[in-house]
């Protein structure tokens, strides 16, 4: 792979207030390692790397959960108070700044997730679009209403912000997947405290220092460096009011357990899936394939709505496969900044590529059918091309979240069936339909468990202004996206009277 300008070298040629937000430390690129993970904390630094060349592109201590949560404290009530057009302004204001550079954070993005560049473009154009979508559902869901309640009153309904709330980012879309509780939570009125995956620090690092330059105040939104510790600690901490998580579901469970017996604060889960893909009777397959492979295939299958099993009616199986397979074929893996652009990059690091491999032989020995077989063309990176393996006679097909560039089919004589296979699972993100009449997606609708359900769109198609988020191991009911400003505000119900009006008719003495 050619070699690339590292964040200092590239410092000259970025607009003022861009510059200022790259996260610059004393040490930024290194030497690559043997055996890169994507992040790793030494010497209470957090390191990550680049998942494409396995070379160090950002250092940071690690930092003081306490301090964090107790700036945040201090600064939230001045928020709170300030008008709510205020707020709305500063908020236009970050997006603006993103904009301005939207190059840039788009090249850091792509650099440290490792997903291409076109992609990374369009995260960077979802959190500029976060505000407006943000400002209107505010207005929508948890605007002020007020009506008579009788005689010389009225009743209210209002809402107040939690205070202060801890966002953990994941570190597949470590920009827009925050933004979406960050922007809502901050509109509000609450102060945050950032945390972003330990993967992805230098994109959170930048994501925050972008809002300050916006102006929001500094500790209205703080940001904090560290691993899973640092995490455990802000989510426990008795100065945080919420939790708004996205992320792994091994971790929203631990996250739900630990705040079981504190009812005091809202936690909000959005974790991941293991989701269908149906497929039935279509004359469309070429199209049919070119939805599996996105749904299956896009960010390296790094996606919480990714399509990890394709379920598909007999009568159009070999037919669909047909198309499907070669179409996987010729996905390009490459470098993320690479010329032409690949469709995907690497997965994030070592560790996650050799579990996904070791997963696919262990679908293969346990009586999977290898239609793609999943390969890792450079031993010390984490590139791996799609796999595509049937799992129709596996016996104990494994009901969890392989993430990555993964796809097991199973076969079915069915409608019917599809639906019930598709419901087993411990998961409802989402499932989408391909192909059938209104009547089947009528029937597929009405009987899928899951938060989001699609008709011949891919699986990872959501619109930002619904409601993101799914059930069972996939969330807790508290949907985001559209629906963020419901865990970003409570109402208050008010009666309201100008004078005190009152008197006692049943059981008083004369």
């Amino acid at each position: 792979m050619a070699p690339r300008p590292n964040l200092r070298d590239m410092r000259s040629g970025l607009t003022p207030i861009f510059s200022e937000l790259l996260p610059i430390h004393p040490l930024t690129r290194g030497s690559r390692t043997e055996q890169a993970t994507s992040a790793s904390v030494t010497d209470n630094f957090l390191i990550s790397l680049e998942p494409a060349t396995g070379e160090e592109l950002w250092r940071g201590p690690v930092s003081d959960v306490d301090a964090a949560v107790s700036a945040a404290r201090r600064a939230w009530a001045p928020w709170a108070a300030r008008a709510l057009t205020d707020r709305i302004t500063v908020l236009r204001a970050f997006a603006n700044t993103v904009r301005r550079d939207a190059d840039t954070f788009a090249d850091l993005i792509a650099r440290e997730a490792g997903k291409p560049l076109w992609e990374a473009r369009s995260e960077v154009d979802a959190v500029v679009a976060k505000v407006d979508i943000a400002v209107q559902a505010y207005a929508e869901r948890t605007g002020k209403k007020k009506f008579d309640a009788g005689i010389g009153s009225s009743a209210a309904v209002r809402h107040k912000p939690h205070g202060v709330m801890a966002v953990l980012g994941p570190f597949n879309f470590p920009a827009h997947l925050p933004c979406g509780h960050i922007v809502p939570a901050l509109i509000a009125g609450n102060a945050v405290v950032f945390k972003p995956s330990e993967k992805t620090p230098a994109v959170g690092e930048a994501l925050v220092a972008a809002f300050h330059a916006a102006g929001v105040p500094a500790d209205v939104i703080g940001c904090v460096i560290g691993g899973p510790e640092q995490g455990k600690a802000l989510v426990a901490h008795p100065g945080i009011d919420g939790v708004l998580f996205t992320g792994s579901a091994q971790t929203g469970i631990a996250i739900n357990r630990k705040l079981a017996a504190n009812p005091g604060k809202i936690v909000a889960l959005e974790m991941g899936g293991n989701n269908p893909i149906v497929v039935t009777d279509t004359p469309k397959l070429a199209d049919a394939a070119a939805i599996i492979v996105q749904s299956a295939f896009a960010t390296a299958g790094q996606r919480c709505t990714a399509a990890r099993r394709l379920i598909v009616k007999d009568s159009v199986h070999d037919a669909l496969m047909a198309e499907l397979v070669p179409l996987a074929r010729k996905l390009m893996v490459g470098d993320p900044l690479g010329e032409p652009q690949p469709f995907m990059g690497p997965v994030i690091d070592n560790d996650t590529a050799e579990r996904l491999m070791e997963s696919f032989v262990a679908l293969m020995t346990g009586g999977g059918r290898v239609l793609l077989h999943m390969r890792r063309s450079l031993p010390d990176l984490p590139f791996l091309s799609p796999g595509i393996i049937d799992v129709t006679e596996v016996p104990e097909r494994p009901d969890i979240e392989l993430f990555g560039p993964l796809l097991q089919v199973i076969r079915v004589p069915y409608l019917d069936t599809a639906i019930t296979e598709a419901n087993n699972t411990r998961f409802g993100l989402v499932a989408s339909l391909i192909g059938g009449s209104p009547e089947d997606y009528g029937r597929f609708w009405a009987n899928i468990r899951a938060g989001i359900i699609n008709w011949n769109a891919p699986t990872n198609g959501a619109s930002s202004k619904a409601p993101f988020g799914g059930i069972g191991l996939s969330g807790n009911h508290r949907p985001a996206a559209y629906y963020a400003a419901d865990n970003s505000a409570y109402p208050v119900a008010s009666t309201e009277m100008d004078q005190p009006r009152a008197g006692l008719m049943v059981g008083v003495r004369p």
